[in-house]
């Protein structure tokens, strides 16, 4: 209860008056404690005299919810509420898997500083001596050449993606129609649905007919199949699958295939999630490119350019995929055909008028008097790249980005290329090699034949490093952070999509069982909408998008494209909450024996965004004497959650009632003005803060009403260094001014320790056990490189580090109520950042809600400047330091540092999550987008937030990146102590998960127009109990009807995710019931809808695996994804 009170210490040296005012009120509030505490031990003793030990834990949460103001009126009366309990005993615990390569281990021993690096290339006489040996072998294993001609099109970079359909890739696709059909054993392979779908749209039937036909003949294949090449560093869970989810539904829809390999050869480095969701999706069979260049040298002196693709998790390796790393730089023919980039070039047949090139030099055309030496030549390339592989089978790639534009290109390739295959064809006894077109599918069957054993790899190839460029190591680590703004606003759409997604299945799915025609008619009219919108979310995954490195009016148009996609997505949400709350109008029902329908819009988002690069700004509600007000809650998660919910009203005289009328637990905070003057609070805006319990996947009203008084007790207390007072209106609110000395924030489960001249966190200490922890936290900057440090790559110019906060004063601001307590501190126009304690029972009070808020001063200030925040700890994960990064939100990867590279070699991708341990603790940093996280010696913990590089660092985007906006960073900091050490795969906690996930997925909040209430449900709830806390519903989507691709069929494809959780870290979870074994709680069901078939499939929905008969049958291990289609029941039965 004392520990409930405001909790804001200064520990400082006061003057007698202050210590007489301090002695005062402790003694005030040391009366009122010792009698609340007598109070509780009072009733404490005569309930528990009845009751057994369970008793004594009901009756200790239920005081808990009494304190809060609320009792736990949503859960259900069939439903028991329970309690996530983390520990050795019901913990699952998950090993390593044993794995030939271990990325993670072996990186750090690589010969990075190698003498080979000046000449570009790692081909040496070592390799020429195994050539020469595996020559000789040709007779009893001859040399088979597989040659894929291909286009990479990037779906914008340095133009944007309509510019570069309608100049290159239209063209492309046409020819490839017209010169497959006249060259008959040529093959081609096509990547990017995002284009491909485009042009199928304007394609005359004659042409979707021979493309038809190509597949058939296996002559024209579907790589990958997902709306792009996506990244796979900065990319989130949810968005890698939707990409590849509506590239697969559309390629089977439209052309009846189902993708079998993946080419994915532009990413900048690889990651492990990849994999894992193409073995999930059916794909076995991949092909990669770029990857460091000490893994070139090493994978193919160690001949393991083939492997089995392994999750750390998958001891058993049901989820390998069989990978190909393309053994030299990149993909285009002049680095492809073998290890001598000179010597390719000659193979490069493309000319075109006034187009000059290295290749357009160097080729001559094939004739009858040059083409045996020219074979030869080329056999001697495609020889030296056989003797890597115990197969000796050759995949080459023949083609760049946007090649096959020009029809002549096509003759060139194709015609120069035929009389070579012919020459050494038919010399198949002395040349002793076989060489023909083909496809992926192609190389990986005549592999299948010669080889079945391949070894096993677990881990990724982060970060990526080349040295063909300059011959001396670029690490592209840059990018991880590049335009932090637009990640964040992916992110945004992400969440919004997904809800809108789930939102949108069942409001079509409700109207359609009780026959509500026009809102049918409508939610049908808006799939083609919500379609659009997940395409231009899909297209900005593209590894030149939401890298942030595409030319800066690419991204602008990006950006707009994704705020459509929001506007959108925010639009379908309101109409289906509408359709969803509204009651059913019974007279009208009975008279004409149809449900009457108002699709009178009367639900308003609470914000407004002004446009794609501006932040949003909330707007107020109005609250009068005579006007009621309702705030519309939708809990997006299938779990029970504790939520905080935030909304501005014109006046602090308001009461806060949830959807049964008790009031709930809200705090009133102040809304600022930046004055020249210094700080001033607004008189016509409030913030209330609620902080409440949601029933999972459920839509929750709450009601604003006016009160003439009661409202003080909710107001915030607010201390800080720089408001302005002399404002003669009277203020609400008590504002006392900081003293000197650290600053102490605390609640019942930590306490935080600031820099009182700073406003820099110092500690955190777990009161539980009184464990404190040093957590200086750091704002700086490294010096750019110039030349070497853009867009893409990252190099510092020195090791000394930028100090921007230093001569610069802090306004500090403190603000403490009944429900949490904050410190925010403002540094210029420069940053701004705020770390926030929550008071109320439950998950929440266990982390630090932090935010960052960066504004780079216009150009030319803060030249070559690359921002970091860092929290430097005691915490003993090194040396060398080891710090745990997630891989696109899937799972968790230990990163070990190298000592011997800079900081730009120890940086890594992070998308949801990084954390550092040692034996006793973990400090767990929890994101909203992709950063750039730093592996340092020991105890340090360091994220990227934004980046101005003026120069371009010849990657080829040709500029450098000079466009900041204001960005608005979103964090989560949680101190962790283990409760056991065991060898398990390393995984986040199970409060972890659950902090990270509201991260990501908030609530979304609507706020009610002037309107009667009364024919609104203001609890609606879609399943009778929740999922256990440990399933995560990725994705509710209704997917497209099977003979109109336009519209929604009455199918849904819902994705669960179970996420495994540390067994070392003891914790518990309110509301949370992990269940038993791997499947849903038993006779769960969903409400207001009901399901006719239930099956599961393969990841992308594309195969079928078998038909279940209710949701109890499901069953997921951890670490898993598993998709189900789900069919509804159309009609309400008649009578």
């Amino acid at each position: 209860v004392c520990a409930m009170s405001i909790n804001i210490n200064f520990v400082r040296t006061v003057r007698k008056k202050s210590n007489h005012n301090m002695t005062k009120l402790i003694f005030k509030y040391g009366v009122l404690s010792v009698f609340l505490i007598s109070l509780f031990f009072y009733v404490y003793t005569i309930y528990s005299g009845s009751r057994e030990d369970s008793g004594v834990k009901e009756f200790s949460q239920d005081f808990r919810q009494w304190f809060s103001g609320k009792k736990s009126s949503f859960v259900s009366d069939n439903w028991t509420e329970k309690t996530g309990e983390v520990n050795s005993e019901s913990c699952l615990v998950m090993e390593y898997a044993d794995t030939d390569i271990d990325t993670t281990r072996l990186f750090p021993t690589l010969k990075f500083q190698a003498k080979w690096i000046g000449t570009k290339g790692w081909w040496n006489q070592k390799f020429e001596e195994r050539y020469a040996k595996a020559k000789s072998n040709w007779l009893y294993n001859p040399l088979k050449v597989i040659v894929v001609p291909h286009s990479h099109n990037d779906p914008g970079w340095l133009k944007t993606y309509e510019l570069y359909y309608h100049a290159q890739t239209s063209h492309i696709l046409n020819n490839m129609v017209e010169k497959l059909k006249q060259h008959k054993n040529m093959t081609f392979i096509w990547t990017e649905i995002s284009f491909f779908s485009k042009w199928w749209n304007s394609a005359h039937p004659l042409e979707r007919k021979l493309i038809k036909k190509f597949i058939q003949e296996g002559r024209f294949e579907i790589a990958s199949g997902g709306w792009v090449m996506t990244d796979e560093a900065t990319v989130h869970l949810y968005s890698m699958v939707n990409q590849y989810l509506d590239g697969h539904q559309w390629v089977k829809h439209h052309l009846n295939v189902v993708p079998k390999s993946s080419w994915s050869v532009d990413p900048f480095g690889h990651g492990g999630a990849v994999p894992y969701l193409l073995s999930r999706s059916g794909i076995k069979q991949m092909v990669i490119q770029r990857i460091h260049y000490a893994w070139k040298k090493w994978l193919a002196e160690y001949k393991a350019d083939h492997f089995q693709w392994r999750q750390s998790w998958d001891v058993r390796g049901k989820h390998d995929v069989l990978c190909h790393n393309l053994p030299y730089d990149i993909y285009s023919i002049k680095h492809s055909c073998g290890p001598f980039p000179d010597e390719c070039l000659a193979f490069d047949f493309r000319k075109v008028t006034n187009e000059y090139s290295e290749a357009s030099i160097r080729s001559v055309p094939i004739t009858d008097e040059n083409v045996k030496q020219k074979a030869e030549t080329l056999i001697e390339q495609y020889g030296r790249t056989g003797s890597l592989f115990a197969h000796n089978v050759v995949l080459v790639p023949l083609g760049d980005d946007f090649r096959y534009d020009r029809k002549t290109e096509w003759d060139q390739q194709y015609l120069n290329y035929i009389k070579l295959f012919d020459y050494i064809n038919s010399h198949q006894k002395e040349l002793k090699a076989e060489v023909r077109f083909g496809t992926l599918s192609t190389y990986f069957e005549e592999v299948g034949k010669r080889m079945k054993d391949f070894p096993t790899l677990q881990g990724d190839f982060f970060p990526y490093s080349d040295i063909f460029s300059e011959g001396r190591p670029a690490y592209w680590t840059g990018y991880y952070t590049t335009r932090p703004y637009y990640k964040a606003l992916s992110r945004e759409l992400e969440a919004a999509l997904r809800k809108t997604e789930i939102l949108y299945t069942f409001a079509i799915s409700f109207a359609r069982r009780h026959s509500l025609n026009k809102t049918v008619q409508m939610m049908e009219n808006y799939f083609e909408s919500l379609v659009k919108a997940r395409e231009n979310m899909n297209l900005f995954q593209h590894h030149d998008a939401i890298t942030g490195t595409s030319k800066s009016f690419v991204m602008e148009d990006y950006g707009l494209k994704m705020f459509e996609a929001l506007q959108t997505s925010q639009k379908i949400q309101v109409e289906a909450i509408q359709t969803l709350i509204r009651k059913p109008n019974m007279v009208a029902e009975e008279q004409t024996g149809e449900q009457q329908e108002d699709n009178h819009v009367f639900l308003l988002q609470d914000f407004d965004q002004d446009a794609y690069d501006k932040l949003p700004i909330k707007l107020p509600v109005i609250v009068k004497k005579d006007l009621t007000r309702h705030i519309v809650i939708f809990n997006c998660h299938a779990q029970d959650r504790q939520h905080v919910v935030s909304f501005i009203v014109q006046t602090p005289q308001v009461d806060v009632l949830d959807s049964e009328g008790n009031r709930v637990h809200f705090q009133i905070n102040p809304v600022w003005n930046d004055t020249i003057q210094g700080m001033i609070v607004t008189h016509s805006e409030f913030e209330v803060i609620v902080v409440a319990d949601f029933p999972a996947l459920s839509i929750v009203t709450f009601t604003v009403v006016h009160v003439e008084k009661d409202f003080r007790s909710h107001l915030a207390v607010i201390y800080s260094n720089n408001v302005n007072l002399k404002d003669q209106r009277p203020i609400v609110f008590q504002i006392e001014e900081v003293l000197r000395g650290d600053i102490q924030l605390e609640n019942t489960k930590i306490k935080l320790l600031f820099d009182g001249d700073t406003g820099l966190l110092k500690a955190i200490t777990k009161k539980e056990n009184g464990r404190r922890i040093l957590c200086q936290m750091k704002f700086g900057a490294y010096r750019s490189s110039p030349g070497h440090s853009g867009a893409y790559l990252f190099k510092p110019d020195s090791t000394e580090e930028l100090d921007l906060l230093q001569g610069k004063p802090p306004r500090i601001f403190i603000t403490s109520g009944t429900v949490l307590s904050e410190l925010s501190v403002i540094y210029g126009s420069f940053i701004m950042f705020s770390l926030r304690i929550y008071h109320v029972a439950g998950p929440l009070s266990e982390g630090i809600q932090t935010d960052t808020i960066v504004n780079y001063p216009v150009v030319p200030n803060f030249r070559e400047t690359e921002l970091f925040m860092r929290f430097v700890t005691d915490i003993k994960n090194g040396p060398p330091g080891v710090v745990f990064t997630d891989q696109s939100g899937l799972h968790m990867v230990k990163r070990k540092q190298s000592p011997s590279l800079g900081i730009e070699g120890n940086y890594y991708p992070i998308t949801a999550a990084a954390y550092i341990e040692d034996d006793v603790s973990r400090l767990n940093l929890f994101v909203s987008h992709a950063h750039g996280a730093a592996v340092w010696p020991s105890g340090i913990l360091e994220v990227m937030l934004e980046r101005r590089t003026m120069f371009d660092d010849v990657r080829g985007v040709g500029e450098g990146v000079v466009d900041q906006k204001r960005t608005h960073s979103k964090f989560w900091l949680l101190l962790e102590e283990r409760g056991s050490k065991g060898v398990e795969f390393s995984r986040l906690s199970l409060l972890g998960n659950y902090l990270m996930n509201g991260l990501n997925y908030p609530p979304l909040v609507l706020v009610a127009d002037e309107v009667d209430f009364s024919n609104m449900e203001k609890h609606v709830r879609f399943l009778n109990r929740p999922f256990p806390c440990d399933v995560f519903l990725l994705t509710l989507r209704t997917l497209s009807d099977l003979n109109y691709y336009q519209l929604p069929s009455s199918s849904a494809l819902m994705i669960l995710y179970r996420q495994g959780y540390s067994c070392d870290y003891y914790c518990s979870v309110a509301h949370c019931d992990l269940g038993s074994g791997g499947g849903l709680h038993k006779d769960t069901t969903f409400n207001h809808i009901k399901l006719e078939t239930l099956v599961e499939t393969s990841l992308t929905g594309l195969k079928s695996l078998k038909t279940l008969s209710s949701l109890n049958d499901i069953e997921i291990s951890p670490m898993e994804l598993r998709s189900y289609n789900m069919t509804f029941l159309q009609r309400l039965p008649t009578s």
